[in-house]
């Protein structure tokens, strides 16, 4: 069974009494840091827990170090999904308000730590919850902590040294997640700078997903990043966005696809353009 796995919110409403059941609501805005808790006390998926992105599912930003969300530590997140109540046999649904873009950092993060079943992601997230008629719930999370215990897979993560060596290469399928204009270097809303990392190919995490906000079907993600990989083998290939946000998403979406879970430059584009002497590209 792929570690990427969907969950319908009909399927979830069945299921979120489910003892052992975790379910983490992962909403956040990059433009207004505080709408993913306010939204949540406004109302949130019976039992859910919040998990904020920068501050449960990030690290500490040094300036001119790392990108704009390096990623936690280990040891500290662990304390955390303990404290939501994960323990190593738990089923976890992430959720955001639909896309798909946080909760599958948190996907990522528990997958990095090696919780690899039992993980699912609301497919359409809040806005196909609501579309389903569903209710939300201001009580807070009764939880029992969990127990469980992971060990970070470094073979899942490169550094920028790593992915610099690694550029030219024959083998290497590099994706930037962002849309194209910003790919292209023709606008830049986040970054001082504009552009991308030499070599990359655009693959804009938004057309993981159909018309209505939900992932499309296996195949039609299949054909699209084999079009990426052409000849090469996904097992080589590297997934980066903004700050290792979005990409998360690509990876997701491969893994639904039938491919294994490739690996993430977790700086991503907001690391690579701290050290002027990394090449930047602009244009496709």
């Amino acid at each position: 069974m792929s570690i990427a796995q969907l969950i319908s919110p009909q399927a979830l409403d069945v299921r979120k009494e489910q003892p052992g059941l975790v379910i983490l609501d992962c909403r956040f805005a990059l433009e207004d840091p505080d709408y993913g808790q306010r939204s949540y006390a406004e109302g949130h998926i019976a039992g859910a827990s919040f998990a904020d992105l920068e501050r449960d599912l990030s690290g500490k930003v040094e300036r001119g170090v790392t990108g704009r969300h390096p990623l936690p530590e280990a040891a500290e997140l662990i304390e955390r999904l303990q404290a939501w109540g994960i323990s190593n046999d738990s089923d976890v649904v992430l959720y955001d308000d639909g896309p798909g873009t946080y909760a599958a950092r948190a996907w990522w993060l528990l997958a990095w730590l090696g919780k690899r079943d039992g993980v699912f992601i609301l497919d359409g997230g809040l806005k196909a919850w609501h579309a389903a008629g569903l209710p939300l719930s201001l009580d807070p999370p009764s939880v029992t902590p969990g127990n469980f215990s992971g060990q970070p897979d470094m073979h899942l993560l490169l550094s920028a040294e790593q992915l610099q060596q690694r550029l030219g290469q024959p083998t290497l399928t590099l994706l930037d997640a962002r849309a194209l204009p910003r790919f292209k270097g023709e606008m830049e809303p986040i970054d001082p700078v504009a552009g991308h990392i030499p070599g990359a190919q655009c693959a804009a995490f938004t057309d993981n997903l159909g018309s209505d906000g939900r992932f499309l079907p296996a195949e039609q993600l299949k054909q699209r990043f084999a079009a990426k990989l052409g000849e090469r083998s996904a097992s080589e290939l590297v997934a980066y966005c903004g700050s290792g946000v979005t990409a998360c998403h690509n990876l997701f979406a491969l893994c639904l696809a039938g491919y294994p879970l490739g690996a993430l430059y977790a700086g991503s584009w907001s690391e690579w353009i701290n050290e002027p002497s990394r090449g930047i590209a602009t244009g496709e």
